[in-house]
């Protein structure tokens, strides 16, 4: 009986929505910590003031669906504590060289080698850096990383294919038209590969694009 309960509490939790939507950094200067994200291209969605003792500004990556906020007695956090903020990118050497172009000093892009070496920068969870992206490109396994003026460590990850069960696959989206383009891309090429097995074209190419496309979001099983 207690196991039934159980069972029946979790169900109701997992139908409540819990978005995570806003993450806290802390900063020292305020206005140099806007100007960098700024610069970033994220857009602005706040910057409110309460006289001189409280300000609190509020950032949101593009295609994001949380922002980040810091401030003037936003945090009692210390400086550069906030480590291992992930950016997911569709891709890693695009989204640096976009960074390098607004003026950031970012790492080059590495992948990990799977070994553990000891502690080291979180991101990797103290496994060895390798220079260059994973070799087959293969979803969560590349990684560039930067930091913010008051060292928050902010790390981008390629994703192209979720694994299982990580997204509901009723609700794919795509957070940019330049993420939107990557998908449509990799699903004409894997649609060739398709038309040269039937030895015909596809005259349902929109569907079977549509399909690839949400499988590979999804994580499930791709169509030939």
């Amino acid at each position: 009986m207690a196991n039934l309960k159980e069972e029946s509490r979790d169900a109701r939790v997992a139908r409540v929505d819990m978005k995570l939507e806003i993450v806290v950094i802390p900063v020292s200067d305020v206005d140099r910590a806007k100007e960098f994200y700024g610069r970033l291209g994220w857009r602005l969605d706040a910057d409110f003031a309460a006289g001189d003792d409280f300000r609190v500004i509020q950032f949101t990556p593009p295609g994001s669906g949380c922002s980040v906020i810091f401030g003037k007695n936003v945090t009692a956090a210390a400086l550069g504590s906030a480590q291992g903020l992930y950016l997911i990118v569709s891709g890693s050497e695009a989204a640096r060289n976009e960074l390098l172009g607004c003026g950031v000093e970012i790492s080059e892009v590495f992948h990990s080698d799977g070994v553990y070496t000891g502690t080291d920068e979180p991101y990797l969870f103290g496994r060895q850096r390798v220079s260059g992206p994973d070799p087959e490109h293969r979803s969560y396994r590349s990684f560039a990383s930067f930091s913010d003026p008051d060292g928050n460590g902010w790390l981008l990850q390629e994703i192209t294919t979720r694994l299982p069960g990580r997204i509901d696959p009723a609700a794919t989206s795509f957070g940019s038209a330049s993420d939107l383009a990557s998908a449509l891309r990799r699903a004409e090429a894997a649609h060739g590969q398709h038309e040269k097995r039937t030895g015909k074209r596809d005259e349902n190419w929109p569907d079977w694009y549509a399909e690839y496309m949400l499988a590979e979001q999804a994580g499930t099983e791709l169509p030939t």
